[in-house]
C-alpha cells in the first residue's frame, strides 16, 4: 500500500523571531492564512486518504499538529523525543510502516515548501511512486530543475533515462559555489534536490542498515516496541543517541540504485526570509510585505513581515528585512541573512530561552 510520511520536526531558526520552539515556521500562517503544514497535508491528500498520510514531529508539538490536521488518525502521529536530523527521522517512520504493513511503499515530504500546481505535484508523485514499485531495491529523489545558479540547495545530476523524466542519478553535490552553480545551469542535467523521496519501507530500511546500522537498529527495536509497556523507555533511551546526519549524507549518496523522478512545478524551500520574494509579489518598488500594514516611502527591494495589527513602515532604505513578532523584532540586510542562525544563538547565551 501507498503511504506518504510529512517531516514536520524542525525549528526554522532562519525564520526567527517569528519561527519559535513553541511554533516552528511549518506551522506559521503567513501564506494565504494556512500552515505551510496544513498545505503539505493538502497537497498529498489530493491523491491518498488521510489514513494513509503521516507526520513525524517533535512529541511536543504533537498536540497543535494534531489541531491543524484533525483529518489525521492519533496512530498517524509520530512524536520525536529528540530532533535527531532527518536520517533518524526516516528511520523510524520507516520502520513503524514496516511493522504494519510489510509491503509498504512510502513517499517522504518536508512541511515547509510551496509547490505548485498541485495537479502537476501530483503527477509527479504518482511517477515517483510507480517507480519505487517497479525497482524494489531503488530510492527515488525529486528533482527541480533549477531556473538560477543558487548556491543554498543541493544538486542531483541525472544519469542513463530510465524513461520519461526518470533517470538514474549520477551524482549529488551539496551547495556548490557560485562558479559551479553556474555550469550546473547551462548543462541542463541537474536537478535541485527537493528533499522528497520514495521508497519501499523495506529498500530504505536495507540501505539504512548497510550505511547507518546504530540507527537501523535502534528504529527497528523502537518499532517493535511501539504497541507495548516498552514504547517509552524504547523510544526516550535509544532516539536520543542516534548519530544526527541528513537522509542524504547517511544513506542517499552512498546508495547502491538511486533514481530520480523530475518533477516541473514552481517550488519554494521556504527556509529563509529571501525566499518570500519568491512567494509573494513585490510593489513597483520591489518591496514584499506579509502584514496587514506596512507604508514604505521611497524604500526599495525590502521585505516586511509581521503576524498582527501592528504598523511597519520605512524611509529611504533599500534592501532591509523587517519581521516583527510580539517580542522582538529582527532588523538586517537581506545579505545578512545568513547570520540568523548566529544571531539566535548570541540571544540564547544572554537571555536563555526567553525568546526561543
Amino acid at each position: 500500500m501507498r503511504h506518504a510520511v510529512i517531516m514536520a520536526g524542525g525549528v526554522g531558526v532562519r525564520l526567527w523571531p517569528l519561527s519559535r520552539k513553541s511554533r516552528p515556521k511549518q506551522l506559521l500562517k503567513l501564506f494565504s492564512g494556512t500552515s505551510l503544514l496544513r498545505q503539505s497535508f493538502e497537497r498529498v491528500a489530493a491523491m491518498l486518504p488521510p489514513e494513509q498520510i503521516h507526520v513525524i514531529t517533535s512529541q511536543s508539538h504533537l498536540p497543535v499538529v494534531a489541531e491543524e490536521l484533525p483529518e489525521l488518525p492519533v496512530e498517524n502521529l509520530i512524536g520525536e523525543p529528540e530532533g535527531r536530523d532527518t536520517a533518524a527521522a526516516v528511520g523510524m517512520a520507516a520502520a513503524l510502516l514496516h511493522s504494519r504493513d510489510p509491503e509498504a511503499v512510502i513517499g517522504t515530504f518536508t512541511a515547509d515548501h510551496m509547490i505548485t500546481p498541485t495537479d502537476r505535484f501530483c503527477s509527479t508523485l504518482e511517477t515517483a511512486y510507480k517507480t519505487a514499485e517497479e525497482n524494489a531495491d531503488a530510492l527515488v529523489t525529486m528533482g527541480i530543475r533549477p531556473n538560477r545558479p543558487d548556491t543554498n540547495y543541493g544538486y542531483v545530476r541525472r544519469g542513463a533515462r530510465l524513461r520519461e523524466g526518470v533517470f538514474e542519478v549520477d551524482k549529488f553535490t551539496e551547495k556548490p559555489s557560485v562558479t559551479t552553480a553556474m555550469k550546473y545551469l547551462a548543462a541542463g542535467e541537474y536537478y535541485w534536490n527537493s528533499g522528497m523521496f520514495a521508497w519501499r519501507s523495506s529498500a530504505i530500511l536495507a540501505e539504512l542498515q548497510k550505511h547507518l546500522p546504530a540507527t537501523h537498529d535502534a528504529v527497528t527495536e523502537i518499532a517493535a516496541a511501539w504497541n507495548g509497556p516498552e514504547r517509552v523507555v524504547k523510544l526516550e533511551s535509544l532516539y536520543p543517541a542516534l548519530m544526527k546526519i541528513s537522509i542524504d549524507f547517511a544513506v542517499m549518496e552512498r546508495a547502491s540504485r538511486v533514481f530520480v523522478v523530475e518533477m516541473d512545478c514552481h517550488w519554494v524551500d521556504v527556509g529563509s526570509w529571501p525566499a518570500m520574494e519568491a512567494i509573494i509579489g513585490a510593489d513597483e518598488d520591489g518591496n514584499v510585505s506579509a502584514a496587514s500594514h506596512v507604508i514604505h516611502l521611497g524604500s526599495r527591494g525590502c521585505i516586511v513581515v509581521s503576524e498582527d495589527d501592528h504598523l511597519v513602515t520605512t524611509i529611504g532604505v533599500d534592501d532591509l528585512v523587517v519581521i516583527h513578532s510580539p517580542d522582538a523584532t529582527l532588523i538586517c540586510k537581506k545579505r545578512d541573512t545568513a547570520g540568523i542562525k548566529e544571531l539566535v544563538s548570541n540571544v540564547q547565551q544572554q537571555h536563555g530561552d526567553k525568546y526561543q
